[in-house]
Formats: structure tokens, sequence, C-alpha cells
């Protein structure tokens, strides 16, 4: 498996996790606030900030019918017109959003829910594009993206293994050569739980392709759990202040958190290294403290050696303990003195 690059940035094997801000709905209806997500995502060192692209008549439909009403979650009440509408970004923002990313080096793309919406992203040379979860039986709109030629980001939530391979067919038969898949459960918010973080290398292996997470989970934890297991992208919803309010903030991160799962995501994928049985470099200095044979009494030359003469203790500079039986009762080659390390030569056959 290779790497993908968007942006300049390579995601894949050797490569550290890719976080990628999700800012959805959080900009509260302000585009001063969405392009101060976009710095704060640069400054607490993710690696590119996501967008949505859509309108509430792009997505559904204004509607009264108990179908288009919410009754659960976080929104429950809502009409989906109304919560898309309140929730969706104007397009003429996302010229300028591209704009400031550009300026100040943090890759940005959009999640696409229609072709206008591919149309818009392709005129401002989006560099990727992300297929939300409960877009991915949309099999006309993976074609459509696929077509463009860009690294896709496909989320899997609420979807079945079945309607995953189809759409991961899709995308392949449109011509998508870089694709990531996400685990993702598109529970708002999703308890640790029902994360299922082992389908991450699962899925990898079954579809041939990278994996990551997008996750709606409280605090940092279940992200570097996935870097852990493979992941190789984080999506994570953020905001300047979850006390500010808005449709998507109760899971959202603010910039102090954000910052600490990218430092702990690049953390938990160095730890995870390579299968490695030798002496480390930090080791070095304590490896010599591992217990050894010591002289614990004086011995007279050609006295024999009892257990009252030695002992397996630190430092490590004598015989290795597995040596202790080997050594009893034979005798001492020479005069022994209390706290010298033993070494064959003062042993006599």
């Amino acid at each position: 498996m290779g790497t993908i690059s968007i942006a300049g940035r390579r995601i894949g094997p050797g490569e550290p996790p890719y976080i990628i801000a999700e800012m959805s709905a959080n900009h509260n209806g302000s585009l001063e606030r969405a392009i101060a997500i976009v710095e704060m995502a640069k400054a607490s060192g993710a690696d590119a900030i996501k967008l949505q692209t859509y309108t509430a008549d792009t997505i559904t439909i204004d509607h009264d019918g108990p179908e288009f009403l919410l009754n659960e979650g976080l929104w429950a009440g809502r009409r989906l017109y109304e919560l898309y509408q309140s929730a969706a970004m104007p397009w003429e923002w996302h010229a300028p959003l591209f704009k400031r990313a550009k300026e100040i080096g943090i890759a940005i793309f959009s999640s696409a829910f229609d072709a206008t919406a591919v149309d818009l992203l392709q005129s401002l040379e989006a560099p990727a594009y992300k297929v939300a979860s409960l877009e991915t039986g949309d099999i006309a709109l993976i074609q459509r993206i696929a077509a463009t030629g860009k690294p896709m980001i496909v989320s899997t939530g609420a979807s079945e293994i079945g309607e995953i391979a189809e759409a991961v067919s899709a995308a392949r038969a449109g011509g998508c050569r870089d694709l990531i898949l996400l685990q993702c459960t598109s529970g708002y918010p999703t308890p640790a739980s029902e994360s299922n973080l082992r389908t991450i290398p699962h899925m990898a292996e079954m579809f041939d392709c990278m994996v990551g997470l997008s996750d709606h989970t409280y605090g940092t934890a279940v992200p570097v759990a996935a870097v852990a297991l493979g992941a190789c992208v984080i999506e994570k919803h953020v905001t300047l202040r979850r006390a500010d309010g808005g449709v998507d903030s109760d899971f959202s991160l603010e910039p102090e958190e954000l910052a600490r799962l990218v430092t702990d995501c690049r953390t938990a994928w160095e730890a995870v290294g390579r299968v490695h049985y030798q002496v480390s470099a930090s080791e070095r200095a304590i490896r010599p403290l591992r217990r050894s044979l010591y002289v614990v009494k004086d011995v007279a030359a050609g006295e024999v050696i009892t257990e009252a003469h030695i002992r397996s203790i630190r430092p490590g500079r004598g015989l290795a303990p597995k040596h202790f039986k080997a050594v009893l009762g034979k005798k001492a080659a020479k005069a022994l003195k209390r706290g010298q390390p033993l070494d064959w030569s003062m042993v006599a056959e």
C-alpha cells in the first residue's frame, strides 16, 4: 500500500496521522468566525480544515411531514429543512475561506453533498473530497467525485459492509486512485463503546486501502487509540468555544483540546513503532543495572563456593544469574573479596 498526497502532505504507512479539523456548522452563521476557525486549526497543528458544502434545498425539501422531523438526539424537535438551513455554509464564503487557508498554509477541502457542490469545489481547486457517511449510498455522487481524479475520503457511518463495498467499487470504477475510508459511528455524540476501532485494520485488509477514523465521541482518547490500531487519518469536529453554542458544538473540540489531539495522536503513532526486540537507545544506560553474580562474602583461594558466598544482585557486571548453580560447589581459583563481580576466571575447574 503506497501513500496519498493532499496539498503536498503525504498520508499512509510510515507517515504521521493526518489530522482533519471539521468545521461543520460551528461557523454559527458568521464568516468572521469561520475564518477564525481556519486560523485556529492551523495554530493548533491540524493538517487540514474541512467544510461541508450543501444548501437546505440540495439536501432535503421544505416539508412538515413527520418523516422530516427529528425525534431523537441533539437535534430532537427540529425539522430537517430548518436544521440544514441554519447549519449550511453560504457558498459565497467558500472562496474567502479557501483564500485564507492558502495564505496561512493549511489544506482546505469539503464534503460535497451533490454535483453542484462538486462544481463549486472544483472551481476553487479543492485538493481532495470528502463523502459524508449518510452519502455513501449516493453512487452518482461518488462517481461524480471520482471523476475529478482527486483523493477521496469516504466515511462509513451507518453503513453495512455491502454498502461500503458498493461505494468503494463505484469510486474505483469512476477513476478514483487515491481512496481513504474512515471508520465512523454516526451518533452525535457517539459513546466510546460504540466506536468499534478493531474495524480499522479489518477494513484496511478487506478493501486494500488506507483507513482512518471520523470521530464523534467526547474528548480525545478514542482517536489516540485509533492511531495505535493503524488509523492514518483522524477527523474531529472543532469549534472556538463550546459555550458559544452551535449545531455541532456539543461534541466539538476547543483549540487547546485540538492541539492536544494533534500531539497525542502523533505520539501514539511514534509509540507504535515496529517489531523490536533489541536494546533501545534509551535503555543503554539502565542495562548495566540488570542483575548478575557478585561475591557477597570473602572466599579464600581453593575454598568451595557456596550460596553464602555469591548472590544475584544489581548491577550487571558479573556473570549472568543463569550460571548461579553451575558455580556452586566449585573452588575459588583465587581469593575473592566481597563486592567483586564474579567471572569465570575466579572459578577453578
